[in-house]
């Protein structure tokens, strides 16, 4: 522990120049706010301290009850703000009757003794001179202003013979204490102390009982020598962050010396917690107190003890800040396992940069290695927590963040990386959002508006993998766009005339998108015609990610070009109230291969080969829309709460065709021409062993040149289709109780905001022509209760195994309309107020529509969530439900099916249970498996220049708890214990 101060803090925060509020009742003079609590992770392996250069909180944070709102940077150092009372500095030099080199007054103006400048002095009660023996005595609140030094007091004297200057405080002769102590200050920093004697011509100072601030620590001894560089020699020194005139805690040293600005070096010390001494401590301490904006230094280790792999220290290191811009954060861990095999070790390197008004980011890298068996068995009779296996020794995981400041007319370069071993975080991480997320996704894109042109473009790299081991690259995707553009304009043709209406809302719109794909999973290789295929698989199977593996992931790849072209060709009315809408869509897809299919007549199955070779194929299709929209309106006559009510209804009748693209032979082969030889001969034979040699049989085979293709194949069987949509809202206007003006006397409240309905109708094809009834329900109540609902209607009867037939449900005995398919239901309720005046208010434009705890996946801040104690309590539930219908029907006697395959509940909230202590945690509950999954219960105990946070997983396979007990201040950010019991952590 003693190591804890004997080395420096790994960065200082950043001085905002902002004016220091006045001390507060039991402050010292001058201190700083108490800096607020902050979220520290339960896993001691992540980063904790002050945040980079430039990263204040973000608002929405990943735990409840966190603040909303930026923290300010109260902890600058001392020396870069301006505190109460200070007087500025003068600029123009007349203070010393210097105005320059031909002044005829500085010669009159020249000093006579070792007083250098004037010196101010006032007193609330008196002021008393002493002639004879040059001394002046001030009384009750006096000050006295020399230059860059200012004295306050209740009583100075001032000895203009011997160049001297005391002060003292005032006794209380009821409470027994000191009254307006002494407070110098001058451009070494502020003391404060029982009694003050200051020469003027030496500028040594002798300080009884003194406190001095330096950087965000304090400095007291009973007795300080100052000597005329600012350098402090103290006697029974103390140092501390915690700004209370009887501070809660400090380090003691019988020698003390300190250098403003640099450092604070004691002789042998200790550390005392509320009085009492304890034997933590070392040989001697080092405290930088440096007064640039940032540092580079030593972070301490943190030590503790791993519940498979034995005592550990972690998170370790070295933190350069080479400038301004660029902080690194280079970070490791080492395990010591048991006696037989070492434990592992595992390293992070963190870089933040920020260069202001042009970039942001932060990248990460974390590797892991670890014994693939378990080191440190469990004893079956305890409640040792299970051992979590690793699928592989070595592990590592990448994040990277770039947020680049849009600028008109430049370009945008962006990232968003979060990539590594599918394992990782499942083994290496207590976070609920790193650990219950199945998917992770990654991109880098640059994207440019070219100026004074309709052409934009985006380069994008992505990556998208699983904690199955699925990964999935997209080098490149590249997209260019060109905005809608009007013909007209091209042949310098002026806009009105009779055909205007016409040939002026002619637009043309053309995108272009190009892709290259590689993915580890190797589809199943399958023929839709039922015929076998050599080589082929049922099952989809991975290639593992090695070196060894390039070509076959290069090989497994796919890759094309897509162009589509979208003509308007206007909005014209009909009818007066319809608006009549066509359109006319052509696109083409490339590609740079293709499939061939042979069949062998020895072994009676297809062969596939891949050829390479410029493959265009097109399609078109053209559209027309009609829609329109009308109202029905309740109004209450009279001095109603609800006024009128009014319901808005939008309905879309739309029509789209397409010819039928079966037919081509470089896309869809007939059989004919696969399973004959050159001759025409039939190789294909039956189950008698006889050739098949009827050509309306040998075509039924269907064949596709570029199936499972990126793009697939554009177009296909013919289509007219015909599509109705119905879009419903309910609004009310509602009385305003508090408007006394009368300029708002109703509100609008929307009672339904979506209830919209579809169904479609395909002429062109053979059978099962109408597409089922989709409705869509959704809602906002108060901005509190959020409500979803999606259900899905089939027409058609099914036969034995489930499968749709060309027969109604109204055919059907007893005759039905339609049956329920599909249903989901999600609904969210924030019980916290989310307008109105009151301390709970949490302002929202929206319902919360997930658990804030678990938010999006992405990398966790860990220097911006602060913990706001002002908000008494907040609550949100969550609740999900799904229903499919089985297509099977239930075989009597057979085991019964859930009736809802999905349905949980979950919660997140907080409540203020003192003004200190903060209960914080969030749980879900799958009813259909009857699990929580990964509940947590967090607290936060504000001890004022520390804290206590706590984190407890009640049940499942990561239960457990872990306890924290750590200073506030970020210079001792390494004065922490922890004490955790869980799956990885003891």
């Amino acid at each position: 522990m003693g190591l804890i101060f004997l080395l420096c803090l790994s960065a200082a925060q950043s001085a905002q120049g902002q004016t220091v509020p006045p001390a507060q009742p039991t402050q010292r003079p001058g201190s700083t706010p108490t800096p607020p609590v902050r979220y520290i992770s339960p896993d001691p392996r992540d980063p904790v301290g002050p945040p980079p250069p430039g990263v204040q909180n973000k608002g929405q944070s990943r735990v409840p009850g966190a603040s909303r709102l930026p923290v300010p940077d109260t902890l600058a150092p001392a020396g870069t703000v301006r505190r109460p009372g200070t007087t500025p500095t003068d600029t123009t030099g007349l203070l010393r009757g210097v105005a320059g080199d031909g002044d005829s007054v500085r010669v009159a103006a020249r000093r006579q003794g070792a007083i250098e400048t004037t010196i101010d002095y006032t007193a609330k009660d008196s002021i008393q001179f002493d002639v004879t023996n040059k001394v002046a005595r001030l009384y009750n609140k006096a000050s006295v202003e020399y230059g860059d030094t200012d004295l306050k007091a209740a009583f100075i004297t001032v000895d203009y013979g011997n160049n001297t200057m005391t002060a003292d405080g005032r006794r209380d002769t009821l409470t027994n204490r000191l009254l307006d102590r002494p407070v110098l200050k001058d451009k070494a920093g502020l003391y404060t102390a029982s009694n003050i004697a200051y020469n003027f011509k030496s500028k040594k100072a002798r300080v009884s009982d003194a406190v001095t601030t330096q950087g965000e620590g304090y400095v007291s001894a009973s007795v300080i020598k100052r000597l005329p560089d600012g350098t402090i020699n103290g006697l029974i020194g103390r140092y501390t962050t915690c700004n209370l005139e009887h501070p809660h805690f400090y380090i003691q040293a019988k020698n003390m010396k300190v250098i403003p600005g640099d450092k604070v070096v004691t002789g042998p010390f200790n550390l005392v917690i509320g009085d009492v001494p304890t034997p933590l401590g070392f040989l001697f301490g080092f405290f930088p107190t440096p007064t640039k904006s940032r540092g580079s230094g030593v972070i301490i280790p943190t030590f503790g003890q791993a519940a498979d792999r034995g005592y550990f220290l972690t998170n370790g290191g070295y933190y350069f800040a080479p400038n301004d811009y660029i902080g690194v954060r280079l970070t490791g861990d080492i395990y010591a396992g048991n006696a037989q095999t070492w434990g592992g070790f595992g390293a992070t390197a963190d870089v933040s940069y920020l260069k202001r008004y042009t970039f942001q980011g932060n990248f990460n890298l974390r590797f892991s290695n670890r014994p693939g068996q378990q080191i440190l068995t469990t004893d079956a009779l305890t409640t040792s927590p299970v051992y979590l296996r690793p699928p592989d020794a070595n592990s590592f995981w990448i994040t990277w963040n770039h947020t680049p400041v849009p600028k008109p007319g430049g370009g945008r370069f962006s990232a968003s990386v979060s990539a590594g071993t599918s394992s990782f975080n499942r083994i290496n991480s207590l976070d609920a959002r790193r650990l219950l997320s199945t998917q992770f996704t990654s991109s880098v894109s640059y994207s440019k508006q070219i100026r004074n042109s309709p052409v934009n473009y985006d380069i994008k790299l992505s990556q998208s993998q699983g904690t199955n081991g699925s990964m999935t690259f997209t080098l490149p995707d590249v997209s260019l766009g060109v905005a809608r553009q009007y013909p007209y304009q091209w042949f310098g043709i002026e806009p009105g005339g009779k055909l205007g209406p016409f040939y002026e809302q002619f637009t043309i719109g053309y995108n272009l998108t190009a892709r290259n794909e590689i993915s580890n999973i190797v589809a199943p290789r399958t023929l839709a015609n039922g015929l076998p295929l050599l080589g082929g698989t049922t099952a989809e199977s991975t290639i593992p990610l090695n070196v060894n593996n390039l070509g076959k992931l290069l090989l497994n790849g796919r890759s094309g070009m897509q162009h589509a072209f979208n003509i308007g060709l206007g909005s014209y009315n009909v009818a007066k109230n319809f608006k009549l809408t066509p359109s006319f869509n052509y696109g083409e897809v490339w590609y740079a291969q293709r499939l061939d299919y042979r069949f062998s007549p020895v072994a009676q199955a297809v062969r596939i080969d891949t050829t390479y070779g410029f493959n265009r194929i097109y399609s078109y299709s053209t559209s027309a829309s009609l829609n329109t929209t009308f109202y029905g309106t309740i109004i209450r006559k009279g001095n109603r709460k609800i006024q009128a009510l009014r319901h808005k209804a939008t309905p879309s009748l739309s029509y789209n065709f397409s010819p039928d693209f079966t037919n081509r032979s470089n896309v869809n082969p007939l059989g004919t021409s696969i399973l004959t030889d050159e001759r025409g001969l039939p190789l294909l034979r039956d189950q008698f062993n006889r050739p098949v040699s009827a050509g309306d049989v040998l075509n039924r085979y269907s064949f596709n040149n570029f199936n499972n293709f990126l793009y697939g194949t554009p177009g296909g069987a013919r289509q007219s289709q015909l599509s109705f949509t119905m879009q419903n809202a309910v609004e009310m206007k509602v009385r305003n109780a508090n408007d006394t003006t009368g300029t708002t006397p109703f509100n609008k409240s929307s009672l339904i905001e979506g209830l919209d309905f579809n169904i479609g109708y395909n002429f062109a094809a053979d059978s099962l022509r109408l597409s089922p009834l989709g409705v869509n329900f959704r809602t906002q109540v108060a901005k509190k209760l959020n409500l979803n609902s999606n259900a899905t209607f089939e027409p058609y009867q099914r036969d034995s195994q489930g499968r749709p037939i060309n027969k109604y449900l109204f055919e059907s005995s007893p005759r039905r309309l339609l049956r329920l398919a599909t249903a989901s239901l999600g609904a969210t309720y924030s019980f916290n107020p989310a307008s109105g005046t009151r301390k709970s208010t949490v302002p929202r434009a929206v319902a919360p529509t997930n658990d804030p705890t678990l938010g999006t996946v992405g990398p966790p801040n860990y220097y911006a969530d602060y913990v706001d104690f002002e908000i008494p309590w907040e609550l949100a539930l969550t609740y999900a439900a799904g229903y499919t219908t089985s297509r099977v029907p239930r075989r009597p006697g057979g085991p019964s099916q859930p009736l809802l395959a999905l349905h949980t509940i979950g919660g997140t909230g907080s409540v203020k249970l003192t003004p200190n202590l903060r209960l914080s945690g969030n749980f879900s509950y799958d009813l259909a498996s009857q699990k929580f999954v990964y509940p947590n219960i967090v607290f936060y105990r504000d001890l004022h220049c520390w804290q206590i946070t706590g984190n407890w997983v009640p049940f499942g396979t990561y239960k457990g708890y872990g306890i924290t007990i750590a200073a506030k201040s970020s210079l001792l950010q390494d004065l922490k214990l922890n004490r955790n019991r869980n799956a990885q952590l003891q």
